[in-house]
C-alpha cells in the first residue's frame, strides 16, 4: 500500500539465557513446527524449492511474534512457544493453513493465540528424531473483528487447529536421509468455509473452501557418490538423490464438497553438486501424479544455493 515496498522480518528476538538447559526468547521468532520450518535452510533439502507437501499445507517459513523457553540436556532439545494465532479467514482449500500465518495489514492481529511445542533427540549417532505439535483458535482473529459479538452468526465458531508431525534426518556413512510426515485438524470446517464464503467481495481474504484436516508424507535419500573416488576430500560432495511425497490439503468433513485433484503424489530425482559446504548447484526431474482425468505434471529444475550465519 506504500510505494517502495517493504522488508520482512523472519527472526528479531532477545534472549536471556539462565543455563544450558533454560533459554528465553522473545520477539519475532520461528515456528518449529515440521520438518521444513525447524529446518528451513535450502541445504537441509534436495529438491530445487522447499520440500513441496508441507509447503503446501503449513507456513513456511513459518515465523510469528512471541514468547519461546528452550533448552538442552544430554541428547533432548526442547522448546515450548506462544505466538499470535493464525486468521482461518485466510485459509484455504489449496493450502489448507498456510497462509493463516499472513495479515492483509501492516501490523499482525493477535486477538487470539497458539501454542507450540518440539522435542529433538540425538541419542543415536547421526540421527536426530523429533515430534512437534501446534494449537491454537483461528477465528476471530482479524481486525475489526465483524464476525464477533453479541448475536453475530459466527460468533460461536472456533476453528482451533491442532497439527502433529514427525520427522527424523540421518546423516552418516555418506548418506543422507529425511523424512517427515504431517497431520492437521481443523474444527468447525463448514462454519469456517461459510464464513469465508459470506465475506464481502472487496475482501482480501481467501473464499475457498477449507477442509476439515490435512496431511503430508515425505522421504529423500542421496548418497554422495564422490565417496567412492575421493573418500579423503571432505569439501566436494555430490549426492544423487531421490523423493517421494504425498500430500493433501483438502480433507473434506461430511457435507463438504470434494475435489480430488488436491490429493498429489510426487517423486523426484536429482543430483545436488557441493563444491564447498555452503554452496550447493541443484538439478532435478520431478512427476506429479493427480487422480485419474487430470493431467500429470512433469517439471525439470536447477537451482544453485548458499547457507551461510551472521550472528552479531
Amino acid at each position: 500500500v506504500e510505494k517502495g515496498g517493504e522488508v520482512e522480518l523472519e527472526q528479531l528476538w532477545i534472549q536471556k539465557s539462565f543455563a544450558p538447559w533454560a533459554n528465553l526468547r522473545v520477539g519475532h521468532i520461528i515456528v518449529p513446527v515440521g520438518l521444513n520450518n525447524a529446518h528451513h535452510e535450502p541445504l537441509n533439502f534436495f529438491t530445487v524449492y522447499r520440500p513441496e507437501g508441507e509447503n503446501t499445507i503449513l507456513p513456511s517459513t513459518w515465523h510469528d511474534t512471541g514468547v519461546s523457553f528452550w533448552g538442552r540436556y544430554g541428547d533432548w532439545r526442547y522448546e515450548v512457544q506462544m505466538t499470535a494465532g493464525l486468521n482461518a479467514l485466510k485459509f484455504s482449500r489449496d493450502n489448507w493453513v498456510k497462509n493463516g500465518v499472513k495479515s492483509v495489514f501492516e501490523f499482525k492481529p493477535a486477538n487470539k493465540y497458539g501454542f507450540s511445542a518440539r522435542v529433538d533427540n540425538y541419542s543415536v549417532q547421526g540421527l536426530r528424531m523429533a515430534v512437534s505439535t501446534y494449537y491454537g483458535r483461528a477465528m476471530h482473529n482479524t481486525y475489526p473483528n465483524e464476525m464477533e459479538g453479541e448475536g453475530k452468526f459466527y460468533d460461536e465458531v472456533s476453528g482451533n487447529v491442532w497439527i502433529g508431525s514427525f520427522d527424523f534426518t540421518f546423516n552418516r556413512y555418506n548418506w543422507i536421509v529425511r523424512g517427515q510426515a504431517d497431520y492437521g485438524t481443523l474444527s468447525d470446517a463448514v462454519q469456517v468455509s461459510s464464513a469465508k464464503a459470506h465475506t464481502p467481495k472487496n475482501s482480501p481474504y481467501n473464499t475457498t473452501p477449507v477442509g476439515k484436516a490435512a496431511t503430508a508424507i515425505g522421504v529423500e535419500a542421496g548418497y554422495d557418490i564422490l565417496s567412492l573416488f575421493h573418500p579423503k576430500d571432505p569439501e566436494q560432495k555430490l549426492y544423487l538423490f531421490g523423493r517421494y511425497e504425498y500430500y493433501n490439503p483438502y480433507i473434506a468433513e461430511s457435507g463438504q464438497g470434494t475435489y480430488t485433484f488436491t490429493a498429489k503424489h510426487r517423486v523426484a530425482a536429482g543430483i545436488n553438486w557441493m563444491p564447498l559446504p555452503q554452496i550447493a548447484v541443484k538439478a532435478e526431474y520431478s512427476h506429479r501424479f493427480l487422480k485419474e482425468g487430470y493431467n500429470p505434471e512433469p517439471s525439470v529444475s536447477v537451482g544453485v544455493c548458499y547457507m551461510a550465519f551472521f550472528q552479531h
